[in-house]
């Protein structure tokens, strides 16, 4: 295979240039992290006239924010049925709705920014991958609709034509609410935006250590950070998958999993349309799923937990392979279409497979998208905005639960991915 080893969005874009100048001695709110979350954090507390400085430790939307495959989804990780069980069913239908608010809090900000990021809402299509998976659909959406009078729609694999050009799979459910998008685009649409906000975004400024200070005799933290040092009021944590060793209690509940994607050369307009008839974005019911859609420019975006472990160059060359096996296997049209790009990035998983935001060692964060990041990862960026604020603000993740590893073996370091990978392999053998 011939392909390029890059990220296909970015060559899409040009990202904005981050501020030149030192770091400010001291702002209202250091955020760790230039990807949806701390810039649409960013964003909302520079609306309010918050000093904020923006700490990436790459370059702005160098982590997941750009390497993710551009999909706005409803719903989180979990199914409904899971969240009721686990948490009642009013916190449930909270988490779902604040799901589909998220879509909602992602093309206000497109629409009132201007950016230019192709959002569409084109729907998500969920495919069964086995019998079972597909009985399952009309239970998952029956309680949809009872629950949180969301409407999805199922498709019998006798119409399955309708909405994908492959035959290997037993049914879909359609929920029209969802989106897709550029996310490389949108990220650099939104860096801009906090810009004009009046928040500083500064890229190279890895944050080492954060420790906790008094500064004009109230509470403050002082950072120390590869473009030296910086005082905060408050600090809000927005690394995700990246989160290091600066803030170590919250690295141990987040698990850094690796999620890879293919694309292919552009696609005639007609092989284009036979694949995905209606431009949905596309993933299968099994836990260690593949994610596909088409591009604006009509190439194909397949995309999977094909190796565990985050990027490098071994494991984006070993994925790209598995993937495009995969790819073959839904579509056997492209089994002569060359591929053009394959990356890699790191999804934040946490140990509940839920997303959390709220305060840890006096530090605000949110984290654990699980896959659901483009639309979740900017709502919460500005809920948690809203809390720093000091303003009354529903958000029904800031009170759950947030498990760290059964007996404390975890120390940010996922060793036991691997095992984790076999685990929902058989799991998705077996279902």
């Amino acid at each position: 295979m011939s392909y390029q080893e890059r990220i296909y969005w970015q060559d899409t874009v040009e990202m904005p240039a981050a501020c030149s100048d030192p770091l400010p001695e001291v702002v209202d709110v250091a955020i760790l992290g230039a990807g949806f979350t701390g810039l649409a954090a960013a964003r909302a507390l520079g609306r309010q006239g918050a000093s904020v400085a923006v700490l990436e430790a790459e370059s702005i939307g160098w982590g997941a924010s750009s390497r993710n495959g551009g999909m706005v989804l409803t719903g989180t990780k979990l199914p409904l049925e899971t969240l009721i069980g686990r948490y009642g069913r009013e916190v449930a239908r909270r988490i779902y709705a604040a799901s589909l608010a998220s879509i909602e809090c992602v093309e206000q900000i497109i629409t009132e920014e201007a950016i230019a990021c192709d959002f569409a809402r084109c729907g998500h299509l969920e495919v069964a991958c086995k019998a079972a998976h597909f009985d399952g659909f009309a239970r998952s959406a029956q309680m949809v609709e009872q629950e949180c009078n969301h409407s999805l729609r199922i498709v019998p694999r006798s119409q399955l034509r309708s909405e994908i050009g492959s035959d290997i799979y037993f049914g879909g459910l359609v929920d029209e609410t969802s989106a897709g998008l550029n996310p490389a685009r949108y990220v650099a649409g939104l860096a801009r935006a906090t810009a004009r906000a009046g928040a500083r975004l500064f890229a190279d400024a890895r944050v080492h250590a954060i420790e906790r200070a008094s500064r004009n005799g109230g509470p403050s933290f002082r950072l120390t950070t590869a473009r030296g040092p910086i005082s905060a009021r408050e600090v809000l944590v927005a690394t995700s998958g990246y989160t290091g060793s600066a803030t170590p209690a919250l690295r141990k509940k987040i698990i850094p999993i690796g999620s890879f994607i293919i694309v292919t050369e552009p696609l005639p307009d007609s092989l284009a349309r036979e694949l995905s008839p209606r431009n949905r974005m596309i993933y299968d019911s099994k836990n260690f799923l593949y994610y596909y859609r088409l591009t604006p420019d009509n190439r194909m975006l397949f995309g999977g937990r094909a190796a565990f472990f985050p990027e490098t160059s071994s494991t984006t060359r070993r994925s790209a392979e598995i993937l495009r096996r995969g790819m073959v296997d839904v579509y056997p049209q492209l089994a002569q279409t060359p591929l053009a790009y394959a990356w890699g990035g790191t999804l934040d998983f946490c140990f509940d497979i839920m997303p959390h935001a709220g305060k840890l060692d006096g530090m605000h964060y949110a984290v654990g998208y699980a896959g659901h990041g483009v639309a979740m990862a900017t709502y919460l960026g500005t809920r948690m905005a809203h809390a720093i604020a000091g303003q009354a603000d529903e958000n029904p993740f800031a009170g759950l639960p947030f498990p760290g590893a059964p007996l404390g073996l975890y120390n940010g370091w996922p060793w036991f991915l691997p095992f984790a990978g076999m685990y929902y392999k058989v799991l998705d053998w077996i279902s």
